[in-house]
């Protein structure tokens, strides 16, 4: 075990001062994370963990849950879907405890201590905060003038850059399912009019979204943006005031999974440097891309780009994912990784990876690393950052220890 002290002392030194949005962007390891996670990560006691944003020292926990409890579980404390701890110690921020009336699916670190929250909500303390709200985390307030008005459905996905908020959802209003809001109003960026189109479900919904280098990729039930075929995966070029479909396109979703599972690509992140992004997906033991981890190339250009690499579960789901430079993460609620020829099942080459794994970035194979966690639905959150990873699911055993719902893994 990593002494509480000496890691207290490595975050410290390592983290920036509070109110630097530290996950604002890609954050880069030069060595995959240890497999032994630290002891001062406090427990969720119910629910689940959705999303993870690390402002300055704090990390941001959202979900469905009803209770927290501090890492020695001797205090148990009422949160509502969102709650705060401190990176450097695990303790539980006492001031952080907003009432959100309903799940949060996304967060993004905002700039003077601030954090956006994202989900199926109506309201925040009382007052009215439809799908989107900013928060202090001095106090869990809603920041002052910071008015989306969203209409229609949830928020499942948020990336800020800058001055500006990137929203994914299943809304229909100021945009349908995408939209560029300023970051400090909430307005609508007239700069940005792409509309995912023609879904595989009822209505357009983005699952995941991931902003790097004047490029926005994102995931979800459509087949087209803007027109353009972008089967459930496109980039778009957000270089300019303008933003624009970029002549990007995979036909490596369009093919059918099982038919629970009409759309299936569920999570992706870009590489620290915007080169490549990894996806994930769920769908079923079809093979194909279903149920896969995969890498592309950001700045390829044609109408039938090919995946750099495919690692295939064999049948389990994979939901997140998150990109350091030393490793492509992994989670969700997978036996196995290598394991093309699987059918539920282990195939030729298959290893055993539990819940969570890492891949190599060049390679496409899964490195050694397996800590193993108890797989339950499966690990819905990843946040790296300058000292290690943070990981949510909806289980309490993580690299073979109790660690309820939330954990983190440090750099060694």
């Amino acid at each position: 075990m990593l002494a509480r002290v000496a890691l207290a002392v490595i975050i410290a030194s390592a983290l920036v001062a509070e109110g630097r949005p530290v996950a604002a962007a890609p954050i880069a390891h030069t060595r995959v994370v240890t497999a032994d996670p630290i002891d001062s990560t406090p427990h969720v006691l119910d629910g689940i963990v959705n999303a993870i944003a690390v402002v300055g020292h704090t990390a941001v926990v959202g979900g469905a849950f009803s209770e927290v409890a501090d890492a020695e579980r001797t205090t148990a404390l009422p949160r509502h879907n969102l709650f705060a701890f401190d990176l450097r110690t695990g303790r539980i921020l006492p001031d952080f405890a907003p009432i959100v009336t309903g799940p949060v699916y996304a967060l993004a670190a905002g700039e003077h201590g601030t954090v956006y929250v994202g989900g199926e909500f109506y309201g925040v303390n009382g007052a009215r905060a439809r799908a989107l709200a900013r928060l202090r985390i001095s106090d869990g307030a809603l920041v002052p003038g910071f008015r989306p008005r969203l209409i229609g459905g949830s928020v499942s996905a948020l990336a800020r850059q800058g001055g500006k908020l990137y929203v994914g959802g299943d809304f229909v209003g100021p945009r349908e399912a995408l939209a560029r809001l300023d970051a400090t109003t909430g307005a609508a960026d007239p700069g940005f009019a792409i509309t995912p189109g023609a879904p595989l479900t009822s209505a357009a919904k983005v699952y995941s979204l991931a902003v790097s280098r004047g490029r926005l990729a994102v995931d979800g039930t459509f087949t087209t943006l803007d027109g353009h075929s972008r089967p459930q995966l496109g980039l778009i070029d957000i270089s300019g005031p303008v933003a624009k479909v970029a002549p990007w396109r995979t036909s490596a979703y369009a093919r059918k999974c099982a038919s629970a599972f009409p759309s299936y690509v569920r999570g992706l992140d870009f590489a620290p440097d915007g080169s490549y992004f990894a996806v994930v997906t769920t769908g079923g033991a079809r093979g194909g891309m279903c149920d896969t981890a995969a890498r592309f190339e950001t700045y390829a250009k044609g109408s039938n780009i090919r995946p750099t690499w495919v690692n295939a579960t064999g049948g389990d789901s994979l939901y997140a994912v998150t990109v350091t430079g030393a490793a492509v993460f992994v989670g969700g609620h997978q036996r196995w990784l290598d394991n093309p020829r699987g059918r539920d099942s282990a195939g030729p080459g298959a290893v055993s990876r539990p819940g969570i794994g890492a891949i190599h970035p060049r390679t496409g194979k899964a490195l050694s690393w397996n800590p193993t966690r108890e797989r339950g639905i499966g690990v819905k959150a990843f946040s790296a950052h300058h000292t290690g990873l943070l990981v949510g699911s909806d289980t309490t055993r993580l690299g073979r220890e109790y660690h309820a719902r939330i954990g983190m893994f440090p750099l060694p």
